[in-house]
């Protein structure tokens, strides 16, 4: 977690810190968050992505065309032709691949942002102020 505080038991020169400044620090610290719970994300869709994947090939390997293969809708099974649930898996598949795209691009544009910030921030307050991540 990115925390943005200030360094040290005194700063060696006295910055003013101004409204806007403060609005900064925030905007820091609310995008970080929201980049840790977009990280997240991205890890439990690639985790289902991975299953539908391994589903995907353990009904490649099965030999009878004419099994009806159990597919969960919800909370309901629904059987289908082997032919069937693999369609509905790649379609599966699809949909989290353009999901977890669209959220890498979202956190693409939150460390485009996070950097014009520190940038900001530390050309002003220097090393009073910590923008780097808890390697805790």
């Amino acid at each position: 977690m990115m925390a943005a505080t200030m360094k040290g038991p005194v700063a060696v020169e006295d910055v003013n810190v101004t409204f806007e400044d403060q609005q900064k620090i925030n905007k820091f610290a609310r995008n970080t968050s929201r980049m840790t719970e977009l990280k997240n994300e991205i890890e439990a869709k690639k985790k289902s992505l991975q299953n539908l994947q391994d589903a995907s090939d353990d009904l490649m390997m099965l030999d009878d065309d004419t099994l009806l293969i159990p597919y969960q809708i919800g909370d309901v099974f629904v059987s289908h032709s082997q032919e069937e649930t693999q369609e509905m898996l790649e379609a599966a598949k699809e949909t989290l691949e353009q999901e977890v795209k669209g959220l890498e691009d979202r956190v693409s544009a939150i460390l485009q942002l996070l950097g014009d910030l520190k940038v900001q921030l530390y050309a002003k307050f220097g090393n009073n102020i910590n923008l780097e991540a808890d390697e805790s």
